[in-house]
């Protein structure tokens, strides 16, 4: 490390650290304006958060990987999450949770499902979801950030006591890290948390900037051709992958063939199967749900999430491609010749290609940049994640009464306790790609099916929102445990058999008994109050089956319209997923030197922005403050 690197980074964790702590003053004035600031911050400010926390570091390393191995029909590896969800939070989901003025996802169940015995079990079960969630999370950042810094950093900071090592280098440089990152955001929640990824966000795109301009003038085009194949730019796919490698790099094409992606259709299905429903199940909650829900109106909170799409992708697929063209050239080579490739070895190429190819200077705006991504995103789940302990469990079951200083030195103490957990752990997480698929795939499959009822059908009550969940979130259990224990199953039994399935591919069974759950427990317990059902259709106005809510609205001189927007939403989703996949794609393209595919992806953004300005923002613009 050069000292200007080593002071880049010093500079920015002392300017981050500062920036914290000076707005956190502001946080102190209770519950409302530590989690949600108050309502005061302005949208586009939380659009760059929100963008700034999707940047993570974890997340980008395993981007690198995927683009480097599978080429541009990589991006829709991002479907898991699913990265499309925020267009259907863009679209309308932003205007339905808005409405709800209120403060976390959880307390949202008492305005659906009514505050009694149902709706409070509803309201329980979202607030364990969302502290298990942000645990995981944590742990998830864990793993990725301590790969990242000891690849990156020369020091050894294991902590060995005799012949036993008590910490890795890994972890210690994880706590040191997570340690830093608590320290500002415990202190000066949502406000600390908004300005500093502000900061962070500035910082990345300087860095990715930076990266890219590096890669394109320092490699040609006949260098990164040589190298890669037509099928490796080629978005089209059919149901199996073809060869996307020359005989020179065919164990490349071994390394696909035993990821368990080789079946792509059917991975893109599966893909879209889950990823539809969701995404109309709505943000989980989490971070995401918390930006929403500080804006200041409703019409705020669409274009918040409009604005994080828009400032998102280009910037981030920018620094992940300019890092791809430098690893294909310089260390593709050497890795075709590894016989025993595997795939953790794609999870550290980022740090590789930045240790020993990134020129000084680049390479500490890099560094600094990408330790902002890694910090910007676990803030925001530890901001995000103390909201429902302190807000949904101890203020609403045993503290109900109490002063403003009391309930921030409660969220003080949660944060404390979320972030214990999640670094505890993130101490027995097999690998990032494990956890990835644990989140997306097995634990975020329990959220879907009673969410996304929940939207759509009058009946759905809090029993069957309960059960839904808890059988959703008990398989995904299981399905993880089993996971993360496959090596110690016999061979040949049910059990090994069945920890070998992708994670993906369990999301139907996951989905299927959450749905049984959730059909059970609502037709084996009475309605919702009616009154409780007027009352959240006559504010949210979600589509759906709710003729009989809308009739007994009318019938009482309400003159409430049955939502009639589904087909509108639904093309407007489709044309903003083209939108957003052509953020994607068009800084791929440009930095791999295929200039007809980006100038076709530009057009294509610009003709998606087009019609979206005239299908949504001129919709938005017209609902009232």
């Amino acid at each position: 490390m050069n000292i200007i690197d080593v002071s880049i980074i010093l500079l920015y964790v002392v300017l981050t650290l500062a920036v914290g702590i000076w707005v956190s003053k502001r946080a102190s004035k209770g519950l409302k304006s530590y989690f949600l600031g108050g309502n005061g911050i302005k949208w586009y400010y939380l659009g760059l958060s929100n963008g700034s926390g999707m940047f993570d570091v974890s997340g980008t390393a395993w981007m690198v990987g995927i683009l480097f191995l599978y080429g541009v029909k990589s991006f829709m590896f991002m479907w898991l999450w699913p990265v499309w969800n925020q267009i259907f939070i863009m679209m309308f989901l932003a205007v339905w949770i808005r409405r709800s003025n209120i403060m976390t996802g959880s307390e949202w169940m008492l305005t659906r499902f009514g505050d009694d015995r149902a709706g409070r079990a509803a309201h329980s079960i979202v607030a364990i979801f969302a502290v298990v969630a942000a645990v995981g999370f944590i742990a998830y950042f864990f793993e990725g950030v301590g790969k990242f810094m000891t690849v990156i950093l020369p020091w050894d900071f294991a902590l060995q006591v005799g012949e036993s090592v008590l910490l890795s280098s890994e972890q210690s440089y994880a706590l040191i890290i997570i340690g830093l990152t608590t320290l500002y955001t415990v202190k000066g929640g949502m406000f600390s948390v908004v300005a500093t990824e502000v900061l962070q966000y500035v910082i990345m795109v300087i860095a990715g900037i930076l990266v890219a301009g590096y890669a394109f003038y320092e490699f040609s085009d006949v260098q990164i051709n040589s190298i890669i194949s037509d099928e490796w730019k080629n978005v089209s796919f059919g149901w199996e992958l073809g060869v996307h490698w020359s005989d020179k790099f065919d164990s490349f094409n071994k390394l696909i063939d035993s990821e368990g992606y080789k079946m792509f259709g059917a991975f893109i299905g599966m893909s879209l199967f889950k990823g539809f429903f969701a995404s109309i199940a709505g943000p989980t909650p989490g971070f995401d749900m918390q930006r929403i829900l500080s804006t200041r109106t409703v019409k705020e909170a669409a274009y918040m999430s409009g604005f994080t799409a828009l400032v998102l992708y280009i910037p981030r697929y920018l620094l992940i491609a300019g890092i791809v063209v430098i690893a294909l050239v310089v260390l593709g080579p050497g890795m075709a010749a590894d016989a025993g490739l595997t795939g953790a070895e794609l999870e550290v190429i980022l740090p590789k290609v930045i240790n020993f190819h990134v020129p000084v200077g680049i390479k500490g705006l890099l560094l600094a940049g990408l330790l902002a991504a890694f910090m910007s995103t676990f803030s925001a789940f530890v901001n995000a994640g103390p909201a429902y302990i302190v807000n949904d469990i101890y203020k609403k079951y045993f503290k109900p009464v109490a002063s403003d200083k009391h309930y921030i030195k409660a969220s003080h103490i949660a944060s404390i306790l979320v972030v214990g957990l999640g670094v505890f752990m993130g101490f027995f997480a097999e690998s990032i790609n494990s956890l990835t698929l644990w989140i997306t795939s097995a634990l975020f499959g329990g959220y879907v099916a009673a969410n996304f009822l929940k939207w759509i059908w009058w009946r759905f009550n809090g029993w069957g929102y309960f059960w839904g969940m808890a059988s959703g979130l008990l398989i995904a259990t299981l399905q993880f445990i089993l996971d993360q224990n496959k090596s110690n199953l016999e061979v040949g039994t049910w059990l090994h058999d069945l920890a070998q399935i992708p994670a993906i591919y369990v999301f139907p069974i996951i989905f299927a008994v959450s749905l049984l759950g959730s059909f059970l427990g609502t037709f084996l317990t009475p309605a919702t109050r009616m009154e409780t059902l007027k009352g959240f259709y006559k504010n949210v106005h979600p589509w759906g089956y709710w003729k009989p809510v809308v009739e007994a609205l009318n019938n009482e001189g309400d003159h409430i319209k049955k939502n009639g927007e589904f087909w509108k939403d639904m093309a407007n989703c489709g044309i903003g997923i083209i939108w957003q996949s052509s953020m994607i794609v068009l800084p791929i393209y440009f930095m791999v030197r295929d200039y007809p595919k980006t100038w076709a992806a530009l057009g294509i953004f610009l003709v998606t922005s087009i019609i979206l300005k005239y299908t949504w923002l001129d919709k938005i613009r017209k609902i009232p403050n």
